[in-house]
């Protein structure tokens, strides 16, 4: 390892503009608490109500709280960052938050594939459902996406830990990402970029090809329902389709870059690390009659015990 030289970070953050930053300031605390009050809300109603016993929401119980844990890697340092004078990031600080991203985000890449499968299942296999989505095989979805996750998160800290860090420690960004940091090495870092690209880039297109190709075969088979039965499973396959096209186009954009651009990057991060998990409660929820039936069932229940 060749970062003696280097114990902390600078983080250059979105933009310089010092009037900016302040309405930014308001701005991200507003949708960060947005995140955790919207995700936090549909964690606690899905735990709470019947809902919980279906895959579906056996699954979005967990992308709510990876939404909340993938956003907290970020949104804080992100908005004291924004007023603060000195922008430091620790070396160790760094790696960790490079790792905790990864970790989240991939195991929200997972859970949405998970999902995906279980809709696949729902729509195209109705008869054998219960048995190919046992709670047995929901959990074992699950730390499969927990499992695949880290494997994926340490090889990216693995690489970046070898790197010999000896000029500038300037990061052109507002968190610990890899392609910041690979610009930071005294080496030559292209083979490294094709790795990334290949193992990062290319796994989220070819993850998001195979959603929409998914998507597309359950849509065809919903031709052969009924208007109603067709009505509630476009709602919760259209909510599906919107969280999976907000969260991989920014992504695959970040991951496979098509020019030297750090400012696109730093804008395409916006959107997978605060502007989709802001979404995803109004996505699921507006969209999702059960949701919005179980809320109104869970909430509505509790203000009358508490007005008892």
């Amino acid at each position: 390892m060749g970062h003696e030289n280097i114990t902390e970070f600078i983080l250059l953050g979105l933009f310089s503009d010092e009037d900016a930053k302040a309405a930014c300031f308001v701005l991200f605390v507003l949708c960060y608490i947005a995140i955790l009050l919207g995700n936090l809300l549909i964690l606690l109603t899905i735990r709470g109500s019947c809902l919980r016993e279906q895959p579906m929401y056996f699954f979005l119980s967990y992308l709510s709280f990876m939404d909340v844990c993938f956003t907290s890697t970020v949104a804080p340092k992100l908005i004291t960052d924004l007023l603060a004078q000195q922008k430091t990031i620790s070396y160790n600080g760094c790696m960790a938050q490079m790792f905790y991203a990864h970790f989240f985000g991939a195991t929200e890449i997972f859970i949405l594939v998970a999902m995906a499968y279980d809709r696949y299942a729902a729509i195209c296999r109705p008869l054998h459902y219960m048995v190919i989505m046992s709670r047995q095989v929901c959990y074992v979805l699950v730390m499969a996406s927990i499992l695949g996750a880290f494997t994926h998160s340490i090889m990216q800290v693995l690489i970046i830990i070898e790197l010999p860090f000896c000029g500038p420690n300037q990061i052109d960004h507002y968190f610990c990402d890899v392609f910041p940091l690979l610009k930071l090495a005294c080496m030559d870092t292209s083979l490294l970029v094709i790795v990334i690209i290949t193992t990062t880039g290319v796994l989220s297109i070819l993850t998001f090809v195979a959603l929409v190709i998914s998507y597309i075969i359950i849509l065809s088979t919903l031709r052969t329902y009924s208007s109603q039965g067709c009505r509630k499973a476009l709602s919760t396959c259209g909510s599906h389709i919107t969280v999976v096209f907000m969260f991989f186009l920014p992504l695959i954009f970040t991951y496979v870059p098509m020019a030297d651009s750090v400012s696109n990057d730093k804008v395409f991060a916006l959107f997978y690390t605060m502007i989709a998990p802001m979404f995803n409660p109004l996505i699921y929820t507006l969209r999702n009659t059960d949701m919005k039936n179980a809320m109104r069932k869970m909430w509505c229940r509790d203000a009358r015990f508490e007005g008892k």
